[in-house]
């Protein structure tokens, strides 16, 4: 496990990319476009700029967890993204100017000290969490980008 894991998606979004920057950079409404985040919180006093602490409550048919995430990146209408753990999957949204719109991608890297993360805590059963959680990095990015525009557009 000496390299990273990734997967990204983009989708179109008739929205300027300020306007879909200050959607995704507003932690506590990621219940409404995730399908495994129910819902977040800053701790007191943060907010979307690096080094901001966050609370995010994920819930799966199986189980119910909590995780703890620091903002890595906070460039108004460019880029927001969080490392969880922190040190284990890096997650970033990334806007551009596009066709009279935004071009936003979403990305996810499960970094190798996530992945040893994985071997320490399930043993034998490592490789079938860590392909569990990349098959659900493939279906849910593309269901959370569809539900973002859905959001953002309906403004």
């Amino acid at each position: 496990m000496t390299e990273s894991l990734t997967f990204a998606d983009s989708i179109h979004i008739s929205a300027d990319p300020m306007t879909v920057y200050r959607t995704v950079a507003d932690v506590t409404r990621t219940g409404e476009w995730s399908p495994i985040c129910r819902e977040c919180w800053w701790d007191e006093g943060d907010g979307p700029r690096v080094g901001a602490w966050f609370t995010g409550r994920n819930v799966t048919p199986d189980r119910e967890w909590q995780t703890r995430s620091r903002v890595v990146v906070a460039d108004e209408g460019r880029a927001f993204g969080w490392n969880v753990g922190p040190g284990r999957v890096n997650w970033t949204y990334s806007m551009q100017d596009a066709d009279g719109g935004t071009l936003l991608t979403e990305s996810w890297e499960f970094l190798p000290e996530g992945q040893e993360f994985f071997a320490e805590k399930y043993g034998a059963r490592a490789s079938e969490e860590i392909a569990a959680r990349t098959a659900s990095a493939q279906t849910g990015i593309p269901e959370t980008l569809a539900a973002i525009k859905q959001v953002v557009e309906a403004r």
